[in-house]
């Protein structure tokens, strides 16, 4: 006795195509990456090569001009900058001989030689 297959699977089994998504390997990631920075880097780049002013010096030297001062004993900055500045305020001037000097507070000592911007001391 033969033991027949059964109905419609005589023939052999279709394939199907698989359609699946494409799968990226880690060294893939990798490589786009590199591949997707370096031209941004290069843009980047060439902004900061040639994109940017120039500081060129030159021969004159800064107008600036400075006056100095030595601290007395009993003097502050704020009763200097009333001195020197009648009409301006006198945060404005200590803030300006501060910057000028690099002081790291407004408090000085007897003694003490200050610059004096020239257009305050006048």
């Amino acid at each position: 006795m033969s033991i027949a297959a059964p109905f419609g699977t005589a023939h052999a089994p279709a394939t199907r195509l698989q359609t699946g998504r494409l799968h990226i390997t880690a060294r893939g990631r990798k490589v786009l990456a590199a591949l997707i920075a370096l031209p941004v880097v290069g843009v980047l780049a060439s902004l900061a090569l040639f994109g940017g002013g120039s500081a060129v010096a030159t021969g004159t030297g800064s107008a600036s001009d400075f006056h100095y001062l030595t601290v007395q004993a009993g003097q502050s900055l704020w009763g200097i900058a009333e001195s020197l500045a009648p009409a301006a305020d006198p945060r404005d001037v200590i803030a300006e001989i501060v910057s000028l000097n690099q002081l790291t507070d407004s408090a000085v000592q007897p003694g003490q030689r200050i610059a004096i911007p020239a257009d305050i001391a006048r």
